[in-house]
């Protein structure tokens, strides 16, 4: 990323002009003749030289680094978008928004409610399952339970074969592999945090074939995909994974609809009427 040394100049006067002293905590003075704070204030608030700060604001400093632009961000009072658009605007990539964690929104348990004919369920990006719609039960039932010890779809993945018997033996391969190149991407974006450490470390013992995986240092962010399964109840079934992330990543809604021409449709109207009663789920393995 190249940085923008007009726009950014003109981003950090207009920012602190529309800053306030008593903002900050400053006296406002009575003898002020620019509206905001001074280019000294700045300075002195963002732990910096005034000098620096000055080359800034008439675009011929250097490129500023990533712990100046966070002294900036928090120095100018900005919010997170503004903070974003200075990262930017300074050539580098704005810092990862806050994590959502395991809380579901109420508009996003609202919106799997209404999904009355679409299988759809949010899950975070360690893949543990958070919340369901009912035809996400009857779809992917034998997979995962909200129940803690059992929800999430990588374990599950990798310590229990009875949930790949609705797959074929392409579908599986292809399936492990995601799930591990998702991973691998969340754990670095994570920080390598102990909540997705531990779960990499258990899962490098208990199975070789995640272990295997691993080694390859795959990464891909799972954003669109296509599933095939053998449903025990309707069949066949084949349908368009799309899933949408939260800001920092951490959350995503995957809605499974039927690609367009296929008689997928038919069998999703069939698997409501069926619900999840002639669905005979598989026992979990405890985490």
């Amino acid at each position: 990323m190249e940085m923008d040394r007009r726009e950014l100049a003109d981003f950090l006067r207009r920012s602190r002009e529309r800053l306030r002293p008593q903002e900050v905590g400053l006296p406002a003075g009575p003898r002020r003749r620019t509206p905001g704070l001074r280019r000294e204030e700045i300075s002195q608030l963002a732990g910096m030289s005034a000098d620096y700060y000055m080359r800034l604001e008439q675009a011929r400093s250097p490129q500023p680094s990533l712990q100046i632009l966070s002294s900036l961000a928090h120095a100018l009072r900005l919010t997170d978008d503004e903070r974003d658009h200075l990262y930017l605007l300074a050539g580098h990539r704005p810092p990862a928004g806050r994590l959502a964690g395991d809380h579901v929104r109420p508009s996003l348990l609202y919106l799997l409610d209404q999904l009355n004919e679409t299988p759809a369920h949010i899950t975070n990006d360690l893949g543990d399952l958070l919340a369901r719609n009912t035809m996400a039960e009857a779809l992917l039932g034998c997979i995962c339970s909200v129940r803690a010890q059992d929800r999430n779809f990588i374990w599950r993945w990798f310590t229990d074969p009875t949930i790949r018997r609705i797959y074929s033996a392409e579908e599986r391969e292809r399936q492990g592999r995601d799930y591990v190149a998702d991973l691998r991407a969340s754990v670095a974006r994570r920080g390598n945090d102990a909540v997705s450490t531990r779960l990499v470390a258990r899962l490098r013992e208990v199975s070789a074939e995640f272990a295997a995986l691993w080694e390859l240092h795959e990464v891909a962010v799972r954003r669109a995909s296509r599933v095939r399964v053998d449903h025990p109840a309707i069949g066949p079934i084949e349908l368009e994974c799309e899933m949408l992330l939260s800001p920092a990543e951490d959350q995503r809604l995957t809605i499974f609809t039927p690609p367009p021409g296929t008689s997928t449709t038919d069998s999703l109207s069939l698997l409501r009427v069926l619900g999840h009663d002639d669905f005979t789920p598989a026992a979990p393995e405890r985490r």
